[in-house]
């Protein structure tokens, strides 16, 4: 009588062992079909990928700002010109590529006290005017700075007067010369980078100008 209730429980639901239901490797590779896909898998699929650039905002110069950028020079370009009689009465050629401005440069001399005019005309109305842009106002102080410096060579003139022979008249001469050159340079350059909206760095001049702003 004593198998009975051990019978009994062999028979009862719970004194069934119970196991661990572990996946099989099958079903780990692949998965139900009626199982959705993962959403982020199937996002890394369907959508593509996204390519980050980096794009430059470019603003071109207004032409009006670099028309008044590009004729400010003409005010140490029209003072330098008398460093240039030199090389003018040695190459004469040299004169006929100058011959075009002639009317105008005879205009500017026509006025009286027509470079002090120019020069305070151009610090007054245009680097100390806040309507205009910096850029405008850059070129036109790197331009007062310039002209203030080509007053320099003609100082040391007065003050040594080498005279008419000698030593220090072939000096003079050759300063004159440099200086002409780099003034007929800095009006090229400044002049072709203002009417393409570029920004013209003078040496010795850029620094200075730039502090002055």
């Amino acid at each position: 009588m004593a198998s009975i209730p051990l019978l009994r429980f062999s028979l009862h639901p719970l004194s069934k062992p119970q196991f661990a239901q572990t996946p099989s490797p099958i079903s780990l590779r692949f998965p139900h079909p009626l199982t959705p896909p993962l959403q982020s898998l199937s996002k890394t699929i369907t959508s593509p990928r996204r390519r980050h650039g980096t794009r430059m905002s470019y603003t071109p110069t207004p032409a009006v700002d670099r028309l008044v950028s590009a004729a400010a020079y003409l005010l140490p370009f029209f003072n330098g010109l008398q460093y240039g009689r030199h090389l003018f009465m040695q190459y004469p050629i040299l004169g006929s590529v100058f011959e075009p401005i002639l009317p105008l440069l005879s205009l500017y001399r026509s006025v009286p006290y027509g470079s002090f005019v120019a020069f305070f005309a151009l610090y007054l109305a245009v680097v100390r005017n806040p309507s205009f842009d910096r850029y405008v106002r850059f070129n036109a102080m790197q331009a007062v700075v310039l002209d203030v410096l080509l007053a320099l060579p003609m100082l040391v003139q007065r003050i040594f007067n080498p005279g008419r022979a000698g030593l220090g008249y072939r000096l003079m001469v050759m300063g004159h010369n440099a200086v002409f050159v780099f003034v007929v340079f800095c009006f090229v350059y400044s002049f072709v980078s203002c009417i393409l909206g570029r920004t013209p760095y003078l040496p010795f001049v850029a620094d200075a100008a730039g502090r002055q702003l």
